[in-house]
């Protein structure tokens, strides 16, 4: 195995695990904001390892350049959705969480 093909190994399994991690804080975190918080940053990273992975594996230039288009628009998106999302919870009147105090 080459250097490089074990490189990229390293991130796209590192992708899933950020993934994974996000997925668990979906599903773990107490409420919407801490929530999007998670599964915005732990996804758009794991996407992001797992393009540039697929990228030291592509077998020309335009098809590592395709998926790096495909990680930038997956950015702007999880952005705006992320933002839509925060805004409208606001509008409904959902308090951001706080640990209650003894």
């Amino acid at each position: 195995m080459q250097a490089v093909d074990l490189f990229a190994s390293v991130l796209l399994v590192a992708g899933a695990v950020f993934f994974f991690a996000g997925t668990l804080g979906l599903l773990r975190f107490p409420d919407v904001y801490t929530r999007l918080h998670a599964i915005a940053k732990a996804d758009n990273l794991g996407l992001g390892m797992i393009v540039f992975g697929l990228a030291l594996r592509a077998d020309n230039v335009w098809i590592a350049l395709k998926l790096l288009l495909v990680w930038l628009l997956m950015l702007v998106a999880s952005a705006i959705v992320g933002t839509l999302i925060a805004r409208r919870a606001r509008e409904r009147g959902v308090q951001p969480w706080a640990r209650e105090r003894r």
